[in-house]
């Protein structure tokens, strides 16, 4: 009997992860924001003027990033350039290109004493309008080698792949456990930073921050609680098919994602900060912010706490049974239903956690910010292994340093896709992922 059910399972598992990586594509693609641009919509401006000598420069490229996403911009024949924005009362940093600069000339002078001559951070206003300028003369190049840059990114892509892994171990146990592709996952990560703003926030509740975020992690525990009481346990108890949940999982997130819009509506706004913005110098040219430290401390002590908990405790055991075999767990007296619950619970948890950490990272919250983030979750979900907490995790910190380092050969925008490319590449010579079984996926 087992010789014949378990091919017959892979099979059907092999499809379901066709399917769901397919429709993850295709949600990718009419979901995914465009590239930043200037959008005259937008009711407020950053804008400068670069000069030398009193004579205007044209064709000096800057990039401007803050709410609304990362602009780039040219200098007109007066030396003049100005963007549209949606926030006011926020940071903006504009970075001078110094390599469109005239021969031997340089930004002399660090405007906001973070290290670098050519970048600079300001905060807009309530008058709406921002005004950066910067001091353009004969000098040295502030440059950065090349090798500062790479560990520059491998450093910012480890702490964006740990919190991939938070929401990518939860999606992987709940998918272990029931088999349900969960495409409302996305939107549980954007909850979760709602709910952070919701009651940290200066228009809000403005609770403390060490009160708020642990109480926006439990509402986050919740929802996986009642979304699993409401809606999924009557469908696995009425035997629905996998296919079908998947697609109901669609559909919730469509419909959540709108409901966010609804309540907090389409602009960025931003939660109050963590920690003090300090720049902190590591060597030669790579700084870190205590912002990014404090956030990888944390996700590196729950990966930990959630690790033993999976391996060393009763239930964290019962949880890896039940996602090697349901049905051979059940006869074994293991309470699936009792333990999927549990699953749900943490899922949630650590979907919020991530939600609340990519706030920080982006830096905003926006009602689509999970969705920005759905296609990588699912591939390194897939990557490490369907079903696989570890896998998951793994897959995680790979996507997440491929996305930064590849920002240095390939532009920003298509930073994603090199990413996919190496999933890719990867799943042809090791169909059932890094830490996968060959059975899981036929």
């Amino acid at each position: 009997m087992i010789s014949t059910t378990v091919p017959a399972r892979g099979r059907r598992t092999g499809a379901l992860v066709a399917l769901a990586t397919m429709l993850a594509a295709f949600l990718a693609m009419l979901l995914a924001p465009e590239p930043a641009h200037a959008a005259e919509g937008d009711p407020y401006s950053v804008s400068g003027n670069v000069q030398l000598d009193g004579e205007p420069l044209e064709g000096v490229a800057l990039t401007i990033d803050g709410p609304g996403g990362e602009q780039e911009v040219e200098t007109d024949a007066d030396g003049r350039w100005s963007v549209r924005v949606p926030e006011r009362g926020v940071e903006y940093t504009v970075t001078l290109d110094e390599s469109t600069l005239p021969e031997g000339i340089a930004v002399l002078e660090d405007a906001d004493g973070d290290g670098e001559n050519n970048v600079t951070t300001s905060e807009m206003g309530q008058g709406g309008r921002l005004t950066v300028n910067f001091f353009i003369g004969e000098g040295e190049r502030n440059t950065t080698s090349f090798v500062d840059q790479l560990v520059q990114r491998l450093f910012i892509g480890l702490n964006f792949g740990l919190m991939l892994g938070l929401a990518a171990v939860g999606l992987s146990l709940v998918f272990g456990t029931t088999g349900i592709s969960n495409f409302a996952h996305a939107e549980m990560v954007t909850f979760g930073a709602i709910a952070a703003l919701a009651l940290v926030g200066p228009a809000s509740l403005a609770l403390p921050i060490w009160v708020g975020i642990p109480a926006a992690i439990v509402l986050s525990a919740l929802l996986g609680l009642v979304l699993d009481a409401a809606i999924w346990r009557p469908l696995r108890r009425r035997g629905t098919g996998v296919v079908q949940l998947m697609i109901l999982s669609i559909g919730l997130s469509l419909a959540l994602r709108y409901v966010f819009q609804f309540f907090i509506g389409g602009d960025t706004q931003q939660l109050p900060p963590m920690v003090p913005p300090v720049s902190i110098p590591l060597f030669g040219a790579v700084t870190t912010t205590l912002n990014d430290l404090v956030s990888m401390g944390i996700s590196i002590v729950v990966i930990v706490a959630f690790a033993l908990w999976l391996t060393r405790s009763r239930l964290g055991k019962a949880t890896r049974a039940i996602s090697d075999n349901p049905s051979l767990a059940a006869a074994s007296g293991i309470n699936v239903d009792h333990v999927v619950r549990v699953v749900w619970i943490i899922s949630g948890a650590l979907a919020g956690l991530a939600g609340i950490l990519y706030a920080y990272y982006r830096p905003g919250i926006r009602w689509d910010m999970g969705a920005q983030i759905l296609l990588l979750v699912f591939a390194a979900v897939t990557l490490g292994g369907l079903g696989t907490a570890f896998g998951a995790l793994v897959g995680s910190l790979i996507i997440g340093v491929l996305v930064e380092m590849s920002s240095l050969f390939i532009p920003a925008d298509l930073r994603y896709a090199g990413a996919l490319v190496v999933l890719i590449i990867i799943l042809l010579v090791r169909p059932q992922g890094i830490l996968g079984r060959r059975e899981r996926i036929g």
